[in-house]
C-alpha cells in the first residue's frame, strides 16, 4: 500500500534540485498542462453527462462543476503527492515541495489545489459582480492571471503568492545519471 512516511520524507536524493524555474518554464508547462487537461475534462463531463442522462448544458450545471472541481483535484493533488510533478512539470523539470524541500503532504497539497483558484476566481468574481457576459471577460481574466503572475517578482525567493501561503515552492529539477551500486 501507500508508505505513511512518505509525506514527510525528503525529496528523492537521484534528482537535482536546482534554481527556481523561470516564468517562461512555468508558462509553457501550464499551457501543455491546460491540453492534457482539456481531455480529462473532456472526458469527465462526456461521463457525467452520459451517467445522468443530462439533456441541456444547464441541466445540473452545478453538480457538473463540482464534479470538475474535485477531479481537478483529485488530478493535482495526487501527482503532487506521488514525485511532485505532472506530466508537464515533468517535462519541463519543475517540481512541487513544501517549503522546507519535502514531498507535499496531503493537506498542504489539498491546501495547494484550492488556492490555486486564485488564478482564476477573483476575474470570474468580477465578471458576475459587473454582469458581464462578453468577450471582455477574457480580458479581465487574463489581467488578473498577468498580475497574479507578476506576484512572483516581488517574493524573495520568486515564488508565486499561493505557494507562499500553501508553504509550497516549485523548484527546477534536473536528473543525476545514477551510479551503479558496488557489487
Amino acid at each position: 500500500m501507500s508508505n505513511p512516511s512518505h509525506a514527510t520524507a525528503p525529496c528523492s536524493a537521484r534528482p537535482a534540485l536546482l534554481a527556481v524555474p523561470t516564468l517562461r518554464r512555468r508558462v509553457l508547462c501550464v499551457i501543455y498542462e491546460a491540453l492534457i487537461l482539456f481531455g480529462v475534462l473532456f472526458i469527465t463531463g462526456y461521463l457525467f453527462g452520459t451517467l445522468t442522462q443530462q439533456r441541456s448544458a444547464l441541466m445540473y450545471r452545478h453538480a457538473l462543476q463540482v464534479w470538475l472541481f474535485l477531479v481537478l483535484g483529485a488530478y493535482f493533488t495526487w501527482f503532487w503527492r506521488h514525485g511532485g510533478q505532472t506530466l508537464p512539470m515533468k517535462t519541463w523539470k519543475i517540481r512541487v515541495v513544501s517549503a522546507d524541500l519535502r514531498a507535499l503532504s496531503l493537506p498542504r497539497a489539498v491546501l495547494r489545489y484550492c488556492l490555486c483558484w486564485l488564478w482564476f476566481l477573483p476575474g470570474m468574481a468580477l465578471d458576475w459582480l459587473f454582469g458581464i457576459k462578453d468577450w471582455s471577460s477574457v480580458g479581465i481574466a487574463t489581467a488578473w492571471a498577468v498580475l497574479w503572475a507578476c506576484t512572483m517578482f516581488v517574493d524573495r525567493d520568486r515564488q508565486f503568492l499561493h505557494d507562499r501561503l500553501a508553504g509550497t515552492r516549485l523548484v527546477s529539477v534536473i536528473d543525476t545519471p545514477s551510479v551503479p551500486k558496488a557489487a
